[in-house]
């Protein structure tokens, strides 16, 4: 399993990469698919995962919604705003350039 700081960079690009094809989910159901996307490698925990989803909807990248489930409880589902799908590619972008870089250093070192 990667430490919790390998995860980091990169969390924002993986919430916004699955609420792009997903959404709305509950932020336990992001932590689901990032572990079964990742082939069960990457695990996030809440305490990493709830201080990016309030980052995220700080820039206006993603929004929360409440809402009522059938048993009565209340709980907030995110989903991609317009601003989070232009970013989108550039994160994926950006983790391009920083993967290819951190392989190039692994060939050559």
């Amino acid at each position: 399993m990667p430490k919790p700081d390998s995860l980091q960079g990169s969390l924002d690009l993986l919430i916004l990469k699955i609420l792009s094809r997903r959404a709305p989910l509950y932020g336990y159901a992001l932590l689901t698919a990032i572990v079964e996307c990742s082939g069960e490698v990457l695990r996030v925990e809440e305490g990493s995962l709830y201080p990016a989803l309030h980052r995220l909807e700080e820039e206006g990248w993603i929004k929360a919604n409440w809402i009522t489930k059938e048993n009565g409880r209340r709980s907030r589902v995110y989903q991609l705003t317009p601003a989070g799908r232009k970013r989108l590619p550039v994160e994926e972008q950006r983790w391009t350039s920083v993967s290819a870089a951190i392989h190039q250093v692994l060939r050559t070192a």
